[in-house]
Order: C-alpha cells, then structure tokens, then sequence
C-alpha cells in the first residue's frame, strides 16, 4: 500500500475527481502560499510575482550570551513564486544551511465555495531540492554520485475556512532522500496541521505540528516540528514572527533532521516576510 501510495503521490499528477460548480469561491483560508513553513491552498494570482524571506536566529538556550539566539549562527532562505495560472505556481529558492536550491510547485484541484457544496479546498505540492555542498560532504569520493544531491517532497494539502476568524489545514507527504546517514530511511512519509486564528483586523495567530511517520533505525528519532506565530497581513505584504522547534526552511529536512524538544527549552525565534508585487 505504502509503494502504490508512494508513486501515486511522487509520479503522478493529482486530478480533481469530483466537479466543482461555478458557485463564488470562499475567501482564501490562508494570506499566503505558505502558513509558516509549510505551504497552504492559497496561489499567486495569475501574473502574480511574490519574494520571502524566511529567517531563523539560533536556538535561545544559551540565554544571554548570545541574545537568546541573535548572536547564534543563523538560517535564511530567500525565494520568489509566480503564479503562472490563479490554479498552478511555481516557485524557486535558496537556503543558506547546506546550500540548498530548491524548485517547487502547487496546483489547485478545488476550492471551497461560499455556498458549501464545496467544503474544502485541495491542492498538490512537490518540490526537487539541490544540495549544493562540496562533494566530500556526502561520503567517500569513490561512491559519489550527482544523484546523491538531490531529494523529493510532496503532499495534499487539504483545508477548510470554517468562518471568518478560523482556518484549518492537514496534509498527508511523501519525501525521498536520496543520501543519508546511516540509520536513516530514504524513503518516508509525513503527516502536518496548521491553522490561523484571527484575532483583530488583518492580525491572526498562527500554528503549524509537523509529525514524521516512518520509524527510523535509530536509537532516538526525529522531534516532531511545533511552531506558533503572529501573522500581519495586507494586501502587499505577510509579515510572521514566531518561535520554532526546527531550523530548516525545506520540509524534507525538517521532517528527518530536526532533533530539538521544545519542552527543553531548545527552540529558536524566526521571521517570515512575503512581498507581492
């Protein structure tokens, strides 16, 4: 079942299976294509152009001494997204930790009406990401291959608007790493939620919980990710501010990397900002 499912969701193309009538769409349930770090329903418009920037300081747990993190070294990735139809993006970026280069797409399969008949909305996300380290960072120079470079994600994401100051979402994923450590699996799946609470204006509260299913051969596994944030919106921009469990900015790592518990203490503060042009 997990190799049907694996293919279905890597290989191929996702397509609506029900109709969806030409009642008004519902307000978007989300401000922008990503929530924190993971993306929502929402797309650039057709024509659309957006630039982020997704920043995180380091862990706060050396208090003082480095500002809580300020001063600790720290991650960013910078990326645009176009929105080559109002259903279908397309994204690149690059991150600072490990140098990855990343490609990414989203289409939209359906959208929750006004009317109800359509409850939620659906769409599929994938990315291919690069690691662009030196060669010796994957191993002996004799097994090196270009392939070890790379790594797959994708998911449905599926969300509902339940009423003006409530948005929810949940998404099944997929990823494969092509290297890794050893004890680590290249292949797994992935389940996340998130959601936004508005609690005045174009200000909301936001939350993600990212949790990797498949056990690893390993004597402790991956943390969950766990981030809650404050979210200004307008037309223009998405401004987020948070604290976050996980330094990562592409899913595949976070998901099979990320060893902080954030009932220690080790959790870091980040920043998002969304630009549209």
């Amino acid at each position: 079942m997990k190799t049907i499912l694996s293919i279905l969701l890597l290989f191929v193309p996702v397509f609506a299976i029900m109709a969806q009538d030409d009642a008004a769409l519902a307000d978007p349930a989300f401000e922008a294509p990503m929530l924190i770090d993971n993306p929502t329903v929402v797309n650039p418009y057709k024509g659309g152009l957006e630039f982020v920037i997704q920043h995180r300081f380091g862990t706060v747990k050396n208090g003082i001494t480095d500002i809580f993190g300020i001063y600790a070294p720290s991650n960013i990735r910078m990326g645009f997204r176009y929105g080559i139809s109002d259903k279908l993006m397309i994204g690149v970026g690059s991150t600072k930790d490990y140098k990855l280069q990343d490609v990414n797409w989203k289409y939209s399969l359906l959208q929750q009406t006004a009317s109800g008949k359509m409850p939620v909305s659906l769409s599929y996300y994938g990315n291919v990401v690069l690691d662009a380290r030196a060669n010796d960072a994957f191993g002996p120079s004799e097994q090196y291959r270009d392939i070890h470079r790379f790594s797959y994600f994708t998911e449905l994401i599926v969300a509902r608007r339940f009423n003006d100051k409530f948005s929810f979402q949940v998404a099944p994923g997929f990823f494969y790493v092509n290297a890794v450590e050893e004890g680590l699996k290249n292949a797994n799946f992935s389940i996340h939620a998130g959601g936004r609470a508005k609690i005045i204006g174009y200000n909301s509260l936001v939350f993600e919980y990212d949790q990797l299913l498949t056990k690893q051969d390993i004597a402790t596994q991956p943390k969950p990710n766990l981030s809650l944030g404050y979210e200004i919106g307008t037309g223009t921009h998405a401004f987020q501010v948070f604290v976050a469990n996980y330094s990562g900015l592409i899913g595949q790592r976070n998901l099979l990397y990320n060893t902080n518990d954030f009932s220690k203490g080790e959790f870091l503060v980040g920043f998002n900002i969304t630009v549209r042009f």
